[in-house]
């Protein structure tokens, strides 16, 4: 009774083949009691001769046995189940804050085109390493904005990418403090106990308050890493050097990593590191799932055999 209650099919609209192929048998059964129809188009006296039937002796009927192969084969493709496998199952835990500077600084074009199109490059190369990480994003210039919380659709927030410009915030400013905590938000509202915030920008305005606010990030178990965008020299292209000594500060209070533009893979190896820890992390909590077991397989031996069966000579 339980194998009974258990029985169902993975694909069962392959059953309503089932009435086709056996009104195909019946119809065909019934034309072959006809000879086919080929006396009318063949002398009766040849006809016997062209049949491969042994001898002029009349031929067994293939049609139950055809509509016998042609029900088995529907019932394999509709996936007959009866017993589900335990299989180990888990959610990665990685999660990403992508924290974008939108400040005026960003316009500049010593890093052709520009800044910010460049952190856009920058950016798509870290959603294209997410995998199984959950990604958030979130700029900042006066005041910080969130663009997208913490999601795995990456295909959703790199379409969101293209758009973003210093000249679309309301005010102008270069304040990374608010947005570390709106990072911080975030993975909490995420369900994430830890995670990475990877800050893009060419400095900010709040050193010591951004400082603090990384500090607070890393003693929850955050990673705050960096990512320099721009050049140390003052020219014309360039009215804001990049302070390298101040965004290494940074990262270091927030126990991450800081790298320029060129260094990005390195840094992209180490979240996807961590990314893989924190995958071990859940699989060692032996997280299991069930899933239905495809049993249609142990049908085609018999529609092998049946196959066989009719493809002697004299049954059609």
């Amino acid at each position: 009774m339980a194998l009974t209650q258990d029985v169902h099919f993975l694909r069962p609209a392959w059953l309503l083949a089932l009435p086709l192929l056996w009104g195909l048998s019946f119809w065909l059964a019934r034309r072959r009691g006809r000879d086919g129809d080929w006396a009318s188009f063949i002398d009766p006296d040849l006809l016997p001769a062209l049949r491969l039937d042994g001898g002029g002796q009349p031929g067994r009927s293939p049609w139950p046995w055809l509509a016998l192969a042609w029900t088995l084969a529907a019932l394999a493709l509709a996936g007959p189940s009866w017993q589900r496998a335990p299989s180990p199952a888990y959610r990665g835990n990685a999660a990403w804050v992508l924290v974008l500077d939108l400040s005026p600084s960003m316009s500049a074009t010593d890093l052709p085109p520009n800044r910010v199109t460049r952190a856009r490059y920058a950016l798509d190369d870290l959603l294209n390493a997410a995998r199984d990480a959950r990604v958030g994003l979130v700029v900042f210039g006066d005041e910080p904005y969130t663009v997208t919380p913490l999601t795995d659709d990456v295909a959703t927030v790199r379409a969101l990418l293209p758009p973003l410009a210093p000249d679309i915030l309301p005010t102008a400013g270069d304040n990374l403090a608010p947005a570390l905590g709106q990072a911080g938000t975030l993975l909490e509202h995420g369900g994430g106990r830890s995670g990475q915030v990877v800050v893009l920008t060419d400095g900010f305005a709040d050193p010591a308050a951004a400082f603090d606010a990384a500090g607070k990030l890393r003693a929850r178990g955050v990673a705050v890493s960096v990512v320099g965008v721009g050049t140390p020299a003052r020219g014309a292209a360039n009215p804001q050097p990049l302070d390298v000594d101040r965004l290494r500060q940074l990262a270091a209070s927030g126990g991450g990593r800081y790298v320029d533009l060129a260094g990005l893979p390195a840094l992209i190896g180490d979240l996807q590191t961590q990314a893989g820890h924190a995958g071990m992390a859940k699989v060692k909590q032996d997280i299991r799932v069930a899933h239905w077991l495809d049993g249609g397989i142990w049908l085609l031996p018999f529609l092998l055999l049946l196959a066989a069966v009719l493809a002697r000579r004299g049954w059609l």
